[in-house]
């Protein structure tokens, strides 16, 4: 997260705080968090209006003891050094060019044009070297010095991208992992893209991105491209899960709240099949495969803006009937933005079901640093052939495994769906 948009405040200028009142609602890329005081005083600046975006970083508010002025707007600490900076050099080299004049003014004023000729191009060579001066600087502290994310640096080093030609987009300058993603793009393009084509004015609308759909679009670049994608596929025979779907219906489950979906199943499921196949809990890291220990399940929810994976952290030890009150909660809380941070992070692989949308089949995209995602489809109704070789009606659900191929291998992603195809066919396993 580079910015954010202060959406509301919840207190007014003159107002007495004490530490942990909220002040301030922000949207974040995926949620809106209430911000809370670190401390007490009184509220007695406010330099944000509602709706303004803010950089990280930026100051929204000065919190002063009783009488305390607060600093103008205008007073950002970060910004001087850097007009300091660029005045210095300035001055510097206006001090140089006036040094010569003084001499100049004694010279005699009908000096022959051979000698004035000789004497300018004497002073262009001496003045020329002041100019460059902060190049061999600049080199001779090298990437040590350069603001960057670990995950910038680690990347940069994998790339071969020098970090001090990157230019940073972060809080003061700071490279990003999208600054050196767009370096590399840049670096081993061969031809310059083509100009976006404009929409004809009457024809159609240019809709800005939001800072969620922003992120998406960076996320999905970010894996497809470098992320070496493979796909695997079953059928499974859905009819027990609808069975006891309908059995669990029977006994008194008929509340959307209380209710236990074919989607928990798949999740539940999905989660033992985690722990069956450990191999398959992982994530690729540089020169490393990382497997975890627990299993972080994310779950895809689509939401007005995009889409957000929201996190149950260790469900191998949750109940179906735990699992399925988490999804439910984070789901309600995901479409309404309030959910923390963390609450998307962590997750080891994740779960997108679009069965409820009527698509039969589909591959999804990995969400970095995952191994894997799944890909669940409708339930379907089709002849098959029953194991006396009889045609008879069934029900048929498709899932998908995308796989990164760095971390799973064709045979260990076929075992994990053999033990997913086991449970899932078997449903009263999962409700050990």
């Amino acid at each position: 997260m580079t910015e954010g948009t202060l959406v509301a405040w919840k207190k007014k200028k003159g107002d007495k705080i004490s530490a942990g009142d909220v002040i301030a609602e922000i949207e974040t890329d995926k949620a809106t968090m209430e911000w809370e005081s670190p401390e007490d005083g009184t509220l007695t600046e406010i330099y944000v209006d509602e709706g303004g975006k803010v950089n990280v970083g930026e100051k929204i508010a000065f919190i002063g003891s009783e009488g305390e002025a607060a600093p103008k707007k205008e007073e950002k600490r970060a910004e001087a050094p850097k007009d300091e900076k660029k005045a210095v050099p300035k001055k510097k080299e206006q001090e140089e060019t006036e040094k010569p004049v003084p001499a100049e003014e004694k010279e005699p004023e009908a000096a022959p044009p051979q000698e004035s000729a000789k004497k300018k191009s004497a002073e262009k060579k001496e003045a020329a070297p002041s100019k460059p001066a902060p190049e061999p600087h600049a080199e001779s502290t090298g990437e040590a010095r350069v603001k960057a994310s670990p995950l910038a640096r680690r990347l940069a080093a994998e790339q071969g991208i020098d970090l001090s030609t990157v230019k940073g987009t972060g809080p003061d300058g700071r490279v990003t992992e999208g600054d050196v993603r767009a370096a590399s793009k840049s670096k081993g393009a061969t031809a310059p893209p083509a100009a976006t084509p404009r929409i004809p004015a009457g024809e159609g609308s240019r809709i800005s991105l939001s800072g969620m759909r922003r992120v998406i679009a960076e996320r999905l670049v970010a894996s497809k491209a470098p992320v070496p994608h493979f796909y695997l596929n079953i059928e499974i025979d859905a009819g027990p899960l609808m069975t006891a779907r309908a059995e669990l219906k029977s006994a008194g489950e008929n509340s959307d709240s209380s209710k236990i979906t074919v989607n928990d199943f798949v999740l539940k499921a999905s989660v033992a099949a985690a722990v069956k196949v450990p191999k398959a809990n992982a994530s690729f890291d540089g020169d490393a495969i990382v497997q975890y220990n627990d299993v972080n399940l994310a779950i895809a929810v689509a939401i007005e803006d995009g889409l957000v994976t929201p996190v149950i952290r260790a469900a191998q030890s949750k109940s179906l009937r735990e699992i399925s009150e988490a999804v439910k909660d984070l789901a309600h809380r995901a479409r309404h933005k309030r959910m923390k941070p963390e609450e998307f992070q962590g997750g080891t692989f994740t779960v997108s079901n679009l069965g409820s949308y009527g698509i039969d089949n589909f591959s999804a995209i990995i969400n970095p640093p995952q191994g894997f995602i799944l890909s669940i489809g409708a339930i379907v109704k089709k002849a098959v052939i029953d194991d006396c070789d009889q045609i008879v009606p069934g029900q048929r659900m498709s899932i998908g495994m995308s796989c990164d191929h760095r971390v799973i291998d064709g045979a260990l992603g076929a075992e994990y769906l053999k033990e997913l195809r086991h449970l899932l066919e078997n449903p009263a396993l999962l409700l050990i």
